[in-house]
């Protein structure tokens, strides 16, 4: 017996593997609402993302595109708004409005950017769909699997392959093309002229679509995005989500395939046979794999398939639709239904709701009360304070001026608040130009006398735009000395 026991656990490590072999899923077509709106996301998505490079837009002294991320002069051109390093907090603000907004509709209807609005998602759908259109529908495709190689199977993958290594590519050609003029860096590209880094970074992006979207597919979702695997912590049982009926499909003796007296309704509930007929449309149109009638399960992205397929079904054998269904998890195990519906007023929705109203008021705040040329000023602290050999004691200023127009400005410096002569800008440097999107940092020197620094504490900073006379940036600073150096500087 031990000998016995010995074998069986032998045999029992010998079936263990590191890593389960991969399934191929050759996902069957469907229509429907939700595969409806997965075409229209990926349609838009596709012109958004290879248009947006060629779309002109007035500008002076940059290429007229309407999205540019110039890296050399630091500036993102994103229509009519530019973005320099500076507004690093508008960019915060805007990916934690992004962060948040993903956990409220996730909290509301499940892997909703899964399913329709993620990169992985979107080309994935297209990889399918050129594998479709080369290999035929999903019996073809399981039928082109299985033989064994030949003409028709090399030509048909070749094909297959071919076209996804152009999508691939024209995504990562599509990529470099915002961060320079797109008709210009097209053409160098192919000539040959650009740097390494562009060719390097093509080929990495090609080679990575090609596997994520081609090869890899739902094994990104399952065993690369984290998201998947802390989706349950976002979900709530109030969360819409694509559920299958369970007591309604089941009944009491299970699902029964459609034949001879299990046709109609009627005869199915007398035999206590549920609404499924196990026809496995739900499982071979879900790009996971999966069976919905399984439960919950992480693979699943919510993209609704199922339901679609499972509608079809059922408005062809002339039952309810609806055994499958967006639905929350208390009202689908409830024993009388309701309509499912969404059900915001919750405390993690609304807590949700909240942050993102408040942080996109800020960020509206932020870019609309954004000033073209930006100013800080700084005093030097080592040392705080000079005591020059005359008695007079000296304050030294670092002065930043960035101009975020798209036009070579002229800045005046001066200050109000001290006597004259009394502040000296390093190198005469009263009037500074400064090139569209760079810096300038100058130095200003302040001396007072003994008796000045008891009643002058601070002072203020001008900096005028010589076009913007009107319009002065007006900084105040303190004057730090002997009898101020326990005050706090600033």
């Amino acid at each position: 017996m031990q000998e016995s026991a010995n074998l069986k656990v032998a045999d029992h490590q010998e079936d263990q593997t590191l890593f389960k072999k991969r399934i191929p899923i050759h996902p069957r077509s469907v229509k429907g609402t939700f595969r409806t709106f997965k075409n229209a996301v990926l349609w838009l998505a596709f012109g958004v993302y290879f248009g947006l490079p060629w779309l002109p837009w007035g500008r002076h002294e940059v290429p007229n595109q309407a999205v540019l991320f110039d890296m050399v002069g630091r500036r993102f051109f994103i229509f009519d708004l530019v973005l320099y390093p500076q507004d690093l907090i508008s960019l915060s603000v805007l990916l934690f409005i992004a962060a948040a907004l993903l956990f409220f509709v996730t909290g509301l209807v499940g892997r909703a950017f899964c399913g329709y609005f993620c990169f992985q998602t979107l080309w994935t759908d297209a990889f399918i769909y050129i594998e479709k259109l080369v290999k035929g529908e999903r019996p073809a495709r399981l039928k082109l699997h299985k033989q064994a190689w030949n003409g028709e199977k090399i030509v048909k993958y070749g094909v297959t392959h071919v076209l996804w290594l152009l999508l691939a590519f024209s995504t990562a050609l599509s990529f470099i093309l915002y961060f320079g003029y797109a008709p210009e860096l097209t053409a160098q590209f192919f000539a040959g002229t650009l740097p390494l880094v562009a060719y390097s970074t093509v080929l990495i992006i090609s080679l990575t679509t090609y596997a994520a979207a081609g090869l890899a597919r739902e094994q990104v979702c399952i065993y690369m995005c984290p998201y998947s695997r802390f989706q349950g912590v976002m979900y709530e049982p109030e969360t819409l989500a694509p559920y299958y009926d369970n007591l309604r499909g089941e009944g009491k003796t299970g699902r029964a395939a459609l034949r001879a007296g299990t046709k109609t309704l009627e005869e199915r509930h007398a035999k206590g046979a549920g609404d499924c007929i196990d026809c496995g449309m739900c499982v071979q149109v879900c790009p996971a794999g999966i069976d919905i009638r399984n439960g919950m399960q992480y693979p699943c992205i919510s993209c609704g398939l199922c339901i679609d397929a499972c509608n079809s079904i059922m408005d062809s054998v002339g039952f309810q639709r609806g055994l499958v269904r967006y639905d929350s998890e208390i009202n689908i195990e409830s024993e009388s239904p309701g309509k499912a519906h969404l059900d915001l007023f919750r405390v993690r929705t609304v807590g949700y709701g909240v942050a993102i109203l408040v942080m996109i008021g800020a960020l509206v705040y932020n870019l609309a009360t954004r000033t073209e040329v930006q100013l800080s000023i700084q005093p030097v602290r080592q040392p705080l304070f000079v005591v020059m050999s005359d008695g007079h004691i000296r304050n030294r200023y670092q002065i930043h001026i960035t101009n975020k127009t798209l036009d070579e400005q002229n800045y005046h410096i001066a200050a109000r608040g001290l006597p004259e002569q009394s502040m000296e800008v390093g190198g005469g440097m009263d009037d500074v130009k400064v090139r569209p999107g760079k810096s300038v940092m100058v130095l200003a020197n302040v001396d007072l006398a003994p008796n000045e620094v008891m009643t002058i504490n601070e002072f203020e900073f001008t900096v005028t735009p010589k076009n913007q006379q009107d319009k002065p940036l007006i900084k105040k600073v303190r004057f730090n000395s002997k009898q101020d150096n326990t005050r706090e500087p600033t």
